[in-house]
Formats: structure tokens, sequence, C-alpha cells
């Protein structure tokens, strides 16, 4: 089993996400939207699944520079520990503060902003790509002299401690505020309100913000998401939209000077014969919309049953990945992220979907069964065929709400 904290905190999330739900039922306001949770939880998949890959790669790294540049060896003793925790989370602001100043980085983070909503379920909304930007921030731990185990386990705390500040369900914690990060201090960071934006990048320490002047306290209530509405359920397209924008960006700049500025300067950034940096635009609450596709009951139950065996495999999958091989893992990956990009564009009510989702359900048994389990008792085979016949039986039943599809539409809601 992989020992990370942020792997083995999963039920404690999900039963966190249970509450919010019960609040929502009991106080009757709407904190959540299934498919806008549905999303985030999606994306929180996805970079985990392939994390399995790009952690290899990052931790690899990091061991390397320990063994080649550690100039102590330090024991990691209780209060070591405890240093090593308040230096992680030093060394994971500046990662997250430049994934919001750098273009290029914030491809990787924007992911965790696109989300309208402010639950417990946007703390799992990650981008499969951020490790990439942010993995070499943390090479002084190496250097100074922590192994590499302690450095998973402290900056693994450093993440899993994140999670309770996406709510707005708790309010201002007073005295608490001063030094440690809050959700108050971290809905002002998901605002895309001008004052807001780039704001409270802290992890766990607010100091960090306020030392460094990226200090800012919650007052009117942060509409949350990005300047560019994202306006799609599928967790692959989100995780590319950035860098195919980008692209595009990049193409229309005029010399190699101004095409490395477009990358490494702040989100916006343009030269002055385009117009010069891109403007933060103002937020009216009173008329803003969140993009909210509107989804037939028929999708929305298929979706949800559906979804909740995804999260059962790739729990499984998790809790079990070290016992795959390499080939096993990325077949897994790959069935994982088709099953969530199914449910996405189902929600999107994409009219491919049908076709995918066919795909999907008559491929992943047989996977499962004659690759990556071939020797699986008989009650498992006899399980996975079922679920294969139940699920190809389901579409065919909802078959014809695909006959009443048109043009895709949104409604926006306030």
């Amino acid at each position: 089993m992989d020992f990370n904290p942020v792997i083995l905190s999963i039920p404690i999330y999900f039963a966190l996400i249970g509450i919010e739900l019960l609040i929502q039922a009991v106080k009757r306001y709407r904190i959540y939207r299934l498919n806008d949770a549905i999303t985030n939880i999606s994306c929180g998949i996805t970079q985990q699944v392939t994390g399995i890959f790009f952690k290899i790669l990052s931790v690899a790294a990091y061991q390397w520079v320990f063994e080649n540049f550690a100039l102590f060896s330090i024991a990691p003793t209780w209060y070591n520990l405890i240093l090593l925790f308040i230096l992680a989370d030093f060394f994971y602001y500046w990662a997250h503060r430049k994934s919001h100043e750098i273009n290029l980085f914030w491809g990787g983070h924007v992911v965790h902003h696109q989300s309208e909503d402010y639950n417990f379920s946007v703390a799992l909304r990650q981008g499969s790509f951020q490790i990439i930007w942010t993995f070499f921030f943390y090479f002084p731990l190496a250097i100074i002299g922590f192994d590499t185990l302690s450095f998973v386990l402290m900056s693994g705390l450093v993440t899993v401690y994140q999670f309770w500040i996406h709510t707005e369900t708790i309010g201002k914690l007073g005295p608490v505020e001063w030094i440690f990060n809050t959700p108050s201090h971290h809905r002002v960071h998901h605002g895309r309100n001008p004052k807001y934006i780039d704001k409270n990048h802290a992890g766990v320490f607010i100091i960090w913000d306020k030392m460094f002047g990226t200090f800012q306290k919650e007052e009117e209530r942060p509409t949350y998401g990005i300047t560019k509405q994202t306006a799609s359920w599928n967790p692959v397209w989100v995780n590319l939209q950035h860098y195919v924008e980008m692209s595009k960006g990049i193409k229309q700049m005029k010399g190699f000077k101004n095409k490395l500025k477009y990358i490494f300067y702040p989100p916006g950034w343009q030269p002055k014969e385009m117009g010069g940096q891109l403007p933060i635009p103002e937020v009216d609450p009173e008329n803003d919309r969140k993009y909210d596709k509107q989804t037939s009951g028929a999708f929305s139950l298929y979706v949800l049953i559906q979804y909740i065996i995804i999260l059962g495999g790739t729990a499984l999958f998790l809790f079990n990945a070290d016992k795959f091989t390499i080939w096993e893992q990325a077949v897994s990956v790959s069935l994982i992220i088709l099953g969530v990009t199914g449910a996405g564009v189902i929600l999107e009510e994409k009219k491919y979907s049908f076709g995918l989702e066919v795909f999907r359900v008559l491929t992943t048994p047989l996977v499962i069964v004659f690759v990556l389990i071939p020797n699986v008792g008989s009650i498992v085979t006899s399980a996975t065929l079922a679920y294969g016949v139940i699920s190809f039986a389901s579409l065919i039943f909802i078959k014809k709400s695909y006959s009443t599809l048109k043009e895709p539409s949104t409604k926006s809601i306030s």
C-alpha cells in the first residue's frame, strides 16, 4: 500500500463531504451542484491516478538531490519533523505563489480554481500537470539534509491540512487566523474579485502571506472561479484548456523574446503593441451567472450510479497500485480516466457520449477480467461481468433520451 497521507485520508475527505451535504439538506441552501461536484472529484481522481507516474519522477529527483548534494544528514526525530513540516509549508507557499505568477505554471494550477462553487469537493479538484512545475521548489530541503521519506510524509500532511479550509460553512475563527490558514483566508484565495486575485497563497501558516505582502482579509463574499469561465464538465479538457489557449497565444506573439515573456510572465501578459497586460474584470455579484448545464434526470441518475462504482474502483486501485506492473497501472489509469471523462460528457449531454459509454461499459469488464487480473476467482469474474451487463442494459434504457438532445445549451444560475 502507498503510505501517502493524501491517499490514506480519502475516507475522511468523503465523510466531510457527507457532512456538508447533510448541512445542505438541513439548512435548505445550495452548497453542492451534482455536475460541478462530480467534475471536481473527477479532476482529483485524474490527478491522483496520473500522479502515480509523475510522483515517481518527482520523488526520484528529490532522492537524487538528497544523495548527491545533501550538506547534512538530519535524523527524523519528532522535533526535526516539526521543523520539516514548517519548512515544507514555506516552500509550498513559494511553489503555490509562482503557480499564480507564471503563465506556464498557472496551466497546472488553474484547474483548482475553475469551480464556481466553494465546498469540500473543490479541495479535491487538482491539476494533473501541477507537480511538473512545482516539485523542484522543494530541492533546498533535500540539500539541507531531510531524507525523502520524511519529506514525502510532511509535505503530504501539508496537503491534507488544506482540505478543511475549502468550505463556506465555517466562519471566521478569531485568533486562530493570526497564524493559520483558515476557511476565511482561503475563500479569499479562490475569489476572482480583483482585490482577492493572487492573495493568500499559504498552505498551513498564513504568516507567509503576511510576511511577503500577499495577505488579504475576507471582506465582501468572494465570487468564485477564474476570470474566463471554463464552461466544461470534462476533466481531461479542463486540464488541457489553458495550454491550448497558450499555444494560440504563442502563435500570435511576434518575436522570440515576446513568446518567452508570454510563457514565463504572469497570466494575461501581452506586449504593449497588443494592448499590454489584460485587466482583471470587475465582478457584479448581482448579475454574475455560473455555468450550469442542465442535465436530464435519466442522465444524472445514470452518472451518479456509475460514478459510485468508479469511485470504488479508483480507491481499490490507489490502495493497491504498488501490486500492479507498470503496464497494468497504465491500463488501469486509462480505464479510470475514460470513466470520469464519460461522466463529464454525459453531464454535458454530448451526443457522442453514448458511443463512448458503450465502448467503456463493454471493454472495462473484459479488460479487468482478462488483462488486469487473469487469475481472479469466479465470484469476482461474475460480479465484473454482471456489472457490464447491467450497465449496458441501463444505457439501452436511457438511449431514447439521446434522441431528444438538441444543440448544447446552458442555463446560468446566480
